[in-house]
């Protein structure tokens, strides 16, 4: 299989936290990350890669973070991140920070998976599963943040055997050092192509 080519019923677009405490302007981390979503232009960049994906066959998973009370119980050593995100309840489950940013949310034919806790959008989730029920080979990651859950899914993709695509210009960091240390160093790294939203829909071969 050219790894160029992406026949639509064994490729899924994962977007991973496209939700309203990152991409909406009131979000509760929408002052720190604003800037370079704006920068970057990424809100209407996943939207044109959503509609594209969609529009050839590709399965779009969406893959949201979801904090509640008691979520780290279990954890002896909560990372100071994951702390700061409890006790101010970003992306709370039932709350408006914690739903889906209205112009990219889940439409009919997308496939919305368990919420993730930390950083890799597999562990703890039925992602896998609901992948290798459709009989996915082929991963393509976008959303946010770059050098966070983009990253820490696309490396567990790797790790249970995916061809995994990294989009260059459909994520974002809150900043301009981590979102090139991503793109730069990480995604070569564990990806197996680092590619635009254009150069991905022009390889997509859609489905019959």
């Amino acid at each position: 299989m050219n790894a160029r080519s992406y026949p639509a019923a064994r490729t899924a677009l994962v977007a991973v936290d496209l939700l309203n405490d990152f991409l909406a302007e009131d979000g509760k981390l929408g002052g720190q990350i604003g800037p370079m979503l704006d920068k970057l232009d990424l809100r209407s960049r996943l939207a044109r890669l959503l509609a594209g994906a969609r529009d050839a066959g590709v399965t779009v998973f969406h893959a949201p973070h979801g904090l509640r009370e008691g979520v780290f119980d279990d954890v002896k050593h909560v990372l100071p991140r994951f702390r700061f995100a409890v006790d101010n309840q970003v992306f709370w489950e039932g709350s408006r920070g914690g739903d889906f940013y209205p112009p990219l949310r889940p439409r009919q034919g997308d496939v919305v998976i368990a919420r993730h806790r930390m950083f890799d959008a597999f562990s703890g989730t039925d992602l896998h599963d609901r992948l290798r029920a459709r009989g996915i080979e082929k991963v393509v990651l976008a959303g946010l943040t770059s050098q966070t859950c983009i990253e820490g899914t696309g490396r567990h993709a790797l790790e249970a055997g995916y061809h995994v695509t990294f989009l260059t210009d459909a994520v974002a960091d809150f900043s301009e050092e981590a979102h090139r240390a991503a793109l730069e160093i990480s995604y070569p790294t564990y990806g197996h192509e680092v590619i635009t939203v254009d150069e991905f829909l022009a390889g997509v071969e859609p489905a019959a």
